[in-house]
């Protein structure tokens, strides 16, 4: 017995060492453990989370799953509808407005993600921490003490249960305590500084039953209208003392765990756990000069790994580490489809992560038929659009309603149809969701605008969160922000029509297009809406939807290059003093398809060192005092991890208009950068090489058969093994070539 469960343990620890050491200089390595839970250890597989702390002189496992939510509804959507807001926007009555939609999401605590539970061991005895690493390579947090013992952690990549284990305990016994949240007392702990706030007792729970066992703990807790979880730990104390155990949380449902067996490596299913870490690492790669930049890009891909997965919820504000902290968790951890979601999805195209970007494809496809009612109940017309702020089975929560019930929420969520499409060239998920999902949203779009001298106008119109949630913030005319939206649908449900080969159908989407206006421009490049400049400091950056992420605008046509140019000066001379985190992620993609490649690395710097906690989580505000920006709170939120990998990537490979980019935005001062395997569009694999400031190779690998078309980073080039007549080049000097399914093709620097 004492030799079997010995592997198991050392496994738990050796396997790190197994591995090739390539991402080791990018793990969080501590000497101590966290004393906040927004700076521990976190682990994740999409379902279940763990953040691995330091609470009063325990370690603390705070336990979570995605998918516990209070689905009570505050909101009475049936008691308002689009036609109704615009009459009292006209009448200067949006008081009204503000009692039914927005009140309720800030004057309830429900609907609202929930935190499972914690768990804790007392380790007084174990002495100091002399270590606290995170191996993202492999999900795995190992803590040494100052006594020999050693903690290890890990949720399996696929299975719903989590692990965890102590070493070398002597004769210290220790055992796990669990922690209930206090649902159903009046306890209010300090220090939350969430931006929500309202403590759990506020949810009016019944008190949950603990049920122990000499080695296991079960822990019911009722939720609402006879909803509950559970939340099972159990453990196996060893002849030596070492300690084995393994954790689970169900919901509406009794939780269960197999025996923990001592039988072997199988035990806690290893293999297969880093099996789906190193095929997940497999995926991409890239090597940037700048370490501040790739340790941040490998921990954001970490998280994304750890927060995706095939079967389980989207990505919400918190994903799986919901706050541990007594209160609800900030903006009560739901789906914000104005921005937060859709940038948590950007970095998964570039990075040939399409399964975990198939996510959030997959929930909204789930949450489609209430989608659509809500649509015919809310705008009173067919097709199909999106609340802005959304339970998980996809209910509206209101709050600011200009975003949470804005007009053009699905043409934002179609761009993720879209790109899903675009980047895999999948033909049975354009026939089966790509197509339909957009040519809804399409039909919705063009039956709320109203058409008048062969122009197309919206009722009411916002730019996220321009004038927050004042009659101010509605516009009478497009704002740059819905106008860019819908040309993209418009554009969108052309191009996936066409696809499908339905010809008339591609013809009426890009006669609709041709209805909308031309953008509201400026000498300071876009405006929020017509006779309204950008006049202070913003976070979103609504109205420059158009040149990212939309891609509506290309640097490379003079006349697109003037109102970018134009409208970034306009954002470098009002500054960023009321910018959050996400802003510079987000600016980092502007820049980059502005060519602009300095700057956009500042961006990614700033947001690196001033707006994530220790790791690595973003934080929204400025945390060293306001060196950049007016906010220094400190509200968890993810998309802006996710949105700096994007303008990483977007720097090393942009795919715009029909053709691919390699190196066109990184610094000159970059000498030796690499990539290996990110996806364009066309489901085309491309590879880089820049030696000594000069790229030296781009490889290209045809997933499918297709025409690529490339702007190489060299001037003169030369191919091998491929007739020199097969390769075109366009008159804006764009290489095109015919590739058959599977084939590569490779572009070395000519030197001429």
């Amino acid at each position: 017995m004492k030799t079997k469960i010995t592997i198991v343990l050392f496994l738990l620890c050796f396997s790190v060492t197994s591995f090739a050491q390539s991402l080791k200089p990018y793990n969080l390595s501590f000497p101590k453990l966290a004393n906040r839970w927004d700076e521990a250890m976190p682990l994740g597989n999409g379902m279940l989370g763990v953040l691995i702390w330091e609470k009063n002189n325990k370690l603390r496992l705070s336990l979570d799953r995605a998918d516990l939510w209070d689905e009570r509804k505050a909101l009475d959507i049936t008691k308002l509808n689009f036609k109704w807001v615009e009459e009292q926007v006209h009448q200067n009555n949006y008081a009204a407005v503000q009692k039914i939609g927005d009140e309720p999401y800030d004057n309830s605590p429900y609907p609202t993600k929930l935190p499972a539970a914690a768990m804790e061991f007392d380790i007084a005895k174990l002495g100091k921490v002399l270590s606290n690493e995170l191996d993202i390579e492999t999900a795995l947090n190992t803590v040494k003490f100052e006594n020999g013992t050693v903690f290890n952690c890990y949720i399996h990549a696929e299975q719903q249960r989590g692990y965890f284990s102590f070493e070398n305990l002597k004769s210290t016994a220790i055992i796990p305590n669990l922690i209930v949240h206090n649902y159903a007392n009046n306890l209010i702990e300090k220090g939350d500084n969430s931006h929500a706030g309202e403590g759990l007792q506020k949810l009016g729970y019944e008190k949950g039953t603990v049920a122990t066992t000499i080695n296991s703990i079960r822990y019911r807790q009722p939720t609402y209208e006879g909803h509950y979880y559970e939340v099972l730990v159990q453990w196996k104390t060893m002849a030596n003392g070492n300690v084995i155990g393994s954790w689970t949380i169900s919901n509406d449902k009794a939780a269960k765990l197999p025996v923990i067996s001592s039988t072997a490596k199988e035990a806690t299913g290893w293999d297969s756990h880093i099996k789906w870490w190193k095929d997940f690492w497999n995926k991409s790669n890239i090597s940037v000069p700048d370490q501040l930049i790739q340790k941040q890009y490998y921990l954001e891909m970490y998280k994304l790994g750890c927060v995706a997965r095939k079967g389980a919820p989207a990505i919400t504000l918190q994903a799986v580490w919901t706050a541990d902290n007594g209160s609800l968790p900030p903006w009560k951890g739901d789906f914000h489809n104005d921005l937060n979601t859709q940038l948590s999805y950007w970095p998964t195209y570039t990075a040939n992560h399409l399964a975990e970007g198939s996510t959030f494809t997959d929930w909204l496809w789930k949450i489609k038929e209430k989608n659509l009612d809500y649509t015919k109940q809310y705008f009173g017309v067919n097709g199909l659009n999106v609340p802005g702020v959304v339970t998980l089975n996809g209910d509206p929560m209101g709050g600011w309603i200009q975003y949470s019930l804005s007009p053009t929420v699905s043409a934002w969520t179609s761009q993720h149809f879209y790109w899903q499409w675009k980047y895999s060239m999948d033909k049975r998920f354009l026939k089966t969701r790509a197509y339909p999902y957009i040519c809804e949203a399409a039909t919705y779009l063009e039956n709320i605008t109203r058409l008048k001298d062969g122009k197309r106008s919206l009722p009411l119109s916002s730019s996220p969160e321009y004038n927050d949630n004042s009659i101010k913030a509605w516009f009478l005319n497009w704002t740059n922000y819905d106008l860019s939206l819908a040309k993209f649908l418009f554009k969108a449900a052309a191009e996936v029509s066409m696809a499908k080969g339905k010809i008339d159908e591609s013809k009426h989407w890009a006669e609709v297009l041709k209805q909308l206006p031309d953008y509201e421009i400026n000498e300071t490049g876009f405006t929020i809406a017509a006779g309204s400049n950008l006049t202070g400091s913003h976070r979103h950056f609504s109205q420059y939807m158009a040149i990212y992420p939309l891609d509506l605008l290309d640097v490379n046509r003079a006349q697109d290059k003037t109102i970018i140019d134009n409208s970034l000066k306009r954002l470098e001379e009002i500054g960023t003093r009321e910018w959050c985190g996400y802003s510079f992620s987000w600016m980092a993609s502007i820049y980059a398809r502005a060519y602009q490649a300095d700057k956009a690395v500042k961006q990614l710097e700033i947001f690196a060192s001033n707006f994530c906690s220790a790791n690595s989580f973003h934080l929204n505000g400025d945390q060293k005092g306001g060196q950049y920006s007016g906010f220094t709170y400190r509200p968890f939120t993810l998309e802006g991890n996710f949105a700096f990998a994007q303008g990483v990537q977007e720097l090393l490979l942009q795919s715009r208009n029909g053709y691919i980019q390699a190196f066109r935005a990184v610094p000159q001062s970059w000498k030796d950068v690499a990539f290996n395997n990110l996806r364009a569009e066309g489901a085309f694999l491309v590879s880089g090489n820049k030696e000594n400031g000069m790229p030296t190779k781009i490889t290209v690998y045809a997933e499918r058969k297709g025409l690529l078309r490339i702007k190489l980073p060299f001037k003169t080039y030369v191919v091998r093994d491929l007739p020199i007549e097969s390769i075109k080049m366009s008159d804006d000097g764009i290489v095109e070539v015919n590739l058959k399914k599977q084939q590569t093709i490779v572009f070395e620097n000519g030197y001429e």
